[in-house]
């Protein structure tokens, strides 16, 4: 039985080092120090989340139905995994209700613009 390839010391939490590597056919082994993907620091939820996400080719909307769950925790888990990864989440503004009802109100936007303005903010 394989065990998946634990990244970080059970005892003091830090990154362990991959140091030996074995053939399960001929039993070749070769000692050195190896470096894991960057990947192998996401646990198996998230592995499954990113494999879900390859499978719909990055719609999330087909990614909320598989997985079954909102939009907003789609975003959320993909941005868990992007900072993870080592790699900035670059947090989007909320959208500003009041001032879409505001220019709406001006007649500085239809309301068709208006409901995009929003929908867009919901979907961020």
């Amino acid at each position: 039985m394989a065990y998946p390839l634990l990244t970080n010391c059970p005892v003091c939490s830090e990154s362990l080092k991959i140091t030996k590597l074995q053939c399960g056919h001929c039993q070749t082994t070769i000692e050195n120090e190896f470096e894991a993907s960057k990947l192998s620091a996401l646990g198996q939820e998230q592995l499954h989340f990113i494999e879900t996400f390859l499978k719909c080719r990055g719609n999330i909307r087909e990614v909320e139905k598989e997985l079954g769950i909102s939009y907003p925790t789609v975003r959320g888990k993909l941005d868990d995994i992007i900072s993870i990864l080592g790699y900035n989440v670059q947090k989007k503004p909320g959208v500003d209700k009041k001032k879409i009802v505001g220019l709406l109100e001006k007649g500085d936007i239809t309301a068709e613009e208006a409901i995009r303005l929003l929908k867009e903010g919901e979907a961020e």
